[in-house]
């Protein structure tokens, strides 16, 4: 663990394992730091920072 800024702590876990995926919005490959869900949408950094917005 290290110090922040904010004097509490952060773990350090690593690169995070990244999973392939599908855009349920516009249909671009991508990855995600989750292993996505059977059923669930899961939305490339531009369809999602979109949906943000709303």
């Amino acid at each position: 663990m290290r110090n922040d800024s904010q004097g509490g702590f952060k773990r350090d876990f690593g690169p995070k394992e990244m999973h392939k995926a599908t855009c349920g919005e516009c249909g671009k490959q991508c990855e995600v730091p989750f292993k996505p869900k059977e059923g669930r949408d899961v939305f490339c950094r531009e369809c999602y920072s979109k949906k943000r917005s709303y």
